[in-house]
Parts: C-alpha cells; sequence; structure tokens
C-alpha cells in the first residue's frame, strides 16, 4: 500500500478540521444559514424542471429545509440513495417520504433509478465541506459524488452547498476530483465559478 500524497493528507486534516468547526456551531446559526440557503436556491431553480439534489445531515448548510423546500418548485427533485453494495449512487424521486438508507443517510422511499438518472437533471446540488474559487470541491472523501458527476449532462450547473467561512482560497486537488460551477453561502447567496479557472 503507497503512502497518501500531499494532496490526500491535507485533505483529510481539512476534513477533520470543517467536520469540528460544523458539530461547534450552534442551532440557531445553522437554522438561519438553512433559511439563506434555501431562499436562494429556490430564488435560482424557479425555471428548473428536473433537479438532483440531497438530504443536508444536521450539520450541513440547508438542513432542516432542503429538500422539503424544492417542494415549492415545479421540478421533478430526485435524491440519492446509497446502495448496499457498489460504489456508485443511485437516484429516487422525492415524493416527501424519506426514509433511512444505508449508513442512516435519509432517502427518498420511492423506486430506485439508475447512476445515470443524474444525467436528466439541469441543476445538480451537491454537497461539500468546502469549495475553493476555482470550483474544487472538498467533499467527505468517500468519492460518491465524483463518481456521480461523471453522468452529469453537459452544460448542467453543478452547485455546492458551503458555509460562509467554507468557500476558500484554494483547497488541494487530485485528478479524479470533480468541479463544480456555482457555490451557495448564506450571506454570499449564489456565486458563479468563472470557466476556465
Amino acid at each position: 500500500m503507497s503512502a497518501p500524497s500531499d494532496a490526500e493528507a491535507a485533505k483529510s486534516v481539512l476534513r477533520d478540521r470543517i467536520m469540528a468547526g460544523r458539530r461547534h456551531r450552534t442551532p440557531a446559526a445553522r437554522a438561519t444559514a438553512a433559511a439563506a440557503v434555501a431562499t436562494t436556491l429556490l430564488a435560482r431553480l424557479a425555471r428548473v424542471r428536473v433537479l438532483a439534489a440531497f438530504v443536508p445531515e444536521d450539520t450541513e448548510p440547508g438542513s432542516g429545509r432542503l429538500p422539503a423546500a424544492f417542494t415549492q418548485l415545479s421540478a421533478r427533485v430526485l435524491l440519492p440513495v446509497v446502495p448496499e453494495s457498489g460504489t456508485d449512487l443511485r437516484w429516487a424521486v422525492d415524493t416527501g417520504r424519506l426514509v433511512p438508507g444505508r449508513y442512516g443517510i435519509l432517502e427518498p422511499a420511492g423506486p430506485r433509478l439508475g447512476p445515470t438518472a443524474v444525467g436528466t437533471a439541469e441543476v445538480v446540488v451537491v454537497p461539500a465541506l468546502a469549495v475553493d474559487r476555482d470550483g474544487t470541491r472538498l467533499g467527505r472523501g468517500g468519492g460518491w459524488y465524483d463518481r456521480a458527476l461523471q453522468h452529469v449532462r453537459p452544460g448542467a450547473v453543478v452547485v455546492a452547498l458551503v458555509f460562509d467561512d467554507e468557500l476558500v482560497d484554494r483547497l488541494p486537488a487530485l485528478a479524479h476530483d470533480r468541479p463544480v460551477t456555482a457555490v451557495v453561502t448564506p450571506s454570499g447567496g449564489w456565486q458563479e465559478i468563472p470557466a476556465g479557472r
């Protein structure tokens, strides 16, 4: 087994630090951030027909507000399903009923779609621990979303949700990392990532 690269080691340190910071946010700060993120997303996604999103965990931006807020849209909303085996996310249409799945992650109760279903989405909202100004996204390290984003159609908008202090100047990147095209923060709202950076 080879030693981890400098980028992998740096990512691990960042993940630990950011996750610790998220655990220490107050419930009031989380609720305020969730309301701001939901308001921004509803305004920007008003004309979207197919949206792929996720169910934020307690410490993530949007927790307690998403995906319920998306019911105000006229969009078909796809949410991820972590399969019992394999490494590619599956998807299911959000019908408003969520059940605990693998790792306790909430997912739709309805029929499962394959990994390529995300390719029908015009906008894909993804979780992140941090995003840099070039669109590099720091995830939790499992690679689930990097693999899922391989199925996103050309021209689709990929937007990550982070807290204000998690939008940073530079993150370590690896060859398999899939960049995002926009980021939403509670105070900064929707911010496009300039192409070609």
